[in-house]
């Protein structure tokens, strides 16, 4: 008889993890998941920051991730097609795998201050190979594990992702400073190879009958969400709910660096290693307190405190050099960041047809990321012309349409409320 299932987050559902294989997979494959972002993404521009190149050039370097918001184009392919070894899902993983080791030592070997073309390139594949890779991880995930168990997998695949992004931030910003960026980079790529160990070794997902065309994978989910009540209005705000804590997110460590000249290892262990374990708790946190506030609340509080935290940093910019308001300034955005990523994927969950969990999943998460990515260079606008307290005054003020979209839409979203699912 299987145990009894254990919430989340407790001693008991840690060890109940350690002793099953589905979950244990998913912990895994979750650090695999998020280990590229940020090698793609923050810590290359921290690279760059290091290399003195201007504001605008690694504001740029953010459209390296507009995969992320495309991976909904390719998605269908990944469904229909099948791989000669492993199955469709675990197939899938493994070669994006093992191509994401090979780019990983592309990048490691190309220098940026004669070569920076070439690693936009690489920055952008490695991008597009990772998004490939949370598609297939995503319906993996979903396949694998019971109805009963995937509270506790969604947890442990927080954990995992976060971890990840916690060694290939933190830990590579501190390692940058002893063995250099090309080693830092060389030794992601070692450890992307040993991820592919729990996707060689995990459970295979119960047989199921891919798409019978493309046409069948694309329209069918694509037609159910148009014609939702108030779709536009459902779509919209997926776009906006992040909006302004996307505008100024990615510049994040690059003004530690360069705006308030806090070292590389500085960054590497409070914004990168605090602020990753921040956001953990503040995503177990947003969860309990959900039980409570039901989804349209939660996402409004969570909401508010999201877009008033931005202005910690705006008062760390003004004040300049300091220790101590960095750490609270980084905890605090974090914390309010993570409450708030557990309302959206929710709100995701809920939008979603169990039919094309997959696809629709897809999309709508790559409509978040729309404005991680776009907002880049606009940012990057403002902060080389006003200075960085404008840069996170207008963020916080980019969070009000978000805001206001979700008002208008209370009664759609209290009839996705999770608590009446």
């Amino acid at each position: 008889m299987d145990p009894a299932p254990t919430p989340p987050g407790s001693f008991a559902a840690l060890m109940y993890a350690g002793f099953n294989r589905r979950i244990g997979v998913t912990l895994l494959l979750g650090f695999s998941s998020g280990l590229p972002l940020a090698l793609s993404g923050s810590t290359l521009q921290t690279w760059l920051a290091t290399l003195h190149l201007d504001i605008t050039t690694i504001a740029a370097f953010s459209l390296a991730g507009l995969p992320y918001s495309l991976k909904f184009l390719w998605a269908p392919f990944l469904d229909r097609y099948l791989p000669p070894f492993l199955g469709r899902r675990r197939g899938w993983i493994l070669i994006t795998q093992l191509l994401l080791a090979f780019s990983l030592v592309l990048m490691a070997i190309t220098d940026p201050t004669s070569a920076l073309p070439r690693m936009a390139e690489l920055a952008a594949l490695l991008a597009f190979l990772s998004a490939s890779q949370d598609i297939v991880y995503d319906a993996y995930r979903t396949e694998i594990l019971p109805p009963r168990e995937r509270g506790l997998g969604a947890a442990m695949t927080v954990g995992g992702y976060r971890l990840g992004m916690i060694v290939s931030g933190a830990l590579v910003l501190v390692l940058s400073g002893r063995i250099g960026w090309r080693d830092s980079y060389l030794m992601m790529a070692l450890l992307m190879l040993v991820a592919m160990l729990p996707t060689l070794l995990g459970p295979e997902p119960p047989q199921a009958t891919p798409p019978r065309s493309l046409k069948e994978a694309v329209t069918d989910p694509l037609a159910e969400l148009s014609q939702r009540p108030a779709a536009a209005g459902l779509l919209l705000l997926v776009v906006l709910y992040k909006f302004g804590n996307w505008f100024s997110g990615p510049l994040t460590s690059v003004f530690l660096v360069a705006g308030v000249h806090f070292s590389p290892a500085d960054v590497g262990v409070v914004n990168k290693g605090l602020g990753i374990i921040a956001t953990i708790v503040g995503v177990f946190v947003g969860g309990a307190l959900m039980t409570r506030l039901g989804l349209f609340r939660s996402l409004l509080v969570f909401g508010v405190l999201q877009a008033a935290s931005t202005l910690t940093f705006m008062v760390l910019a003004m004040v300049g050099h300091n220790y101590g308001l960095m750490v609270l300034a980084v905890g605090v955005e974090n914390l309010a960041w993570g409450m708030a990523t557990a309302a959206l994927v929710a709100y995701l969950m809920g939008l979603c047809d169990p039919r094309y969990t997959a696809f629709q999943f897809a999309l709508l998460s790559a409509l978040d990321s729309l404005s991680r990515v776009f907002l880049g260079p606009p940012a990057g606008y403002v902060t080389d012309h006003f200075g960085w307290t404008a840069t996170f005054l207008l963020s916080a003020l980019l969070a009000i349409p978000g805001l206001l979209v979700l008002l208008a839409l209370r009664r759609r979203i209290e009839a996705l409320d999770v608590r009446r699912a």
